[in-house]
């Protein structure tokens, strides 16, 4: 049985963005893909487990020549989802989901794989379900969740992904070994648009590590202490799979640093990330040098 370090679970998928005032583009996203691009660093060993369809297959192409392993559930089609950024503020963006990959079964819960931590980073609702993660947590993994994977609900007529509250929010949060959302989730699930409040209650739900981006920077509250590092980008070119790179980042420098530390070096890594579009590209020196600069 292959071992990782880190298994990222989510759909893998094609997105159709429009930019404010800027040009449109075909992407591949979703949360497994920016995260384990970002989470694949020297020593750390990374493998991704998604659903699609078997012609979509070369989507995975980027992650296989970084030395991340694959391991697909086949399904009908791939999840496809068109993004628009009416505004300049990052933060705000339609999305419409035209076609879903499908739930990741509880049933099939026992990966062929050992993991030191899962990660499980859904594009909406319709991939992990209550019995998933019970089943997870009754078999003995450890694993972290975005909570987007809730919060984007689909409309089933019009396809658009509606942000919601999560019934079973409380019931999430204390399974996982951390929690990661951004400053509009937060507010829609906690009831405040202020990080540290919004991670305080995250916390009090049982997460014991949160982390919250916002356009400016990131928040991690961790067994009661704040951290706080700024965004430091040029251009929000590629601000697209920005809280997800982050998130990787820091699980990826998690291992081996602590709160504080990792933190500084996953806001160095996005913030190189979203000066150019697509998953992070650059290298550990790339990132050492960003953070030597603040």
């Amino acid at each position: 049985m292959d071992s990782y370090d880190i298994v990222f679970v989510g759909h893998i998928c094609i997105d159709e963005i429009e930019r404010f005032g800027g040009a449109s583009s075909r992407e591949t996203g979703g949360a497994a893909f920016y995260s384990s691009m970002a989470a694949c660093l020297p020593g750390i060993k990374v493998a991704v487990i998604t659903r699609m369809a078997a012609e979509d297959d070369h989507l995975c192409n980027p992650l296989r020549e970084k030395g991340i392993d694959v391991y697909i559930e086949r399904s009908p089609e791939t999840t496809h989802q068109r993004v628009l950024h009416p505004t300049a503020n990052p933060d705000e963006r339609q999305i419409f989901q035209t076609k879903n990959a499908g739930f990741f079964e509880h049933d099939q819960a026992g990966f062929p794989i050992s993991a030191r931590l899962l990660h499980l980073g859904g594009l909406s609702d319709g991939e992990f379900s209550m019995e998933f993660m019970s089943t997870l947590k009754a078999r003995g993994y450890d694993f972290s969740v975005d909570m987007q994977s809730f919060v984007r609900q689909v409309d089933e007529s019009s396809g658009v992904l509606q942000l919601r509250d999560v019934p079973h929010k409380k019931e999430i949060a204390a399974m996982a070994g951390a929690v990661k959302l951004d400053v509009v989730e937060a507010e829609l699930l906690t009831g405040t648009g202020d990080l540290s409040r919004a991670a305080r209650t995250v916390e009090s739900w049982g997460s014991p590590e949160t982390m919250v981006t916002r356009a400016d920077g990131v928040l991690v509250r961790s067994h009661g202490k704040e951290y706080f590092e700024p965004f430091t980008h040029g251009s929000i070119e590629g601000r697209t799979g920005r809280g997800d790179t982050t998130f990787g980042a820091y699980l990826a420098r998690r291992r081996d640093y602590p709160v504080d530390e990792s933190l500084k070096f996953a806001a160095a890594l996005v913030s190189i990330k979203m000066e150019s579009r697509g998953p992070f590209q650059g290298s550990i020196e790339d990132v050492l040098a960003r953070m030597s600069r603040n």
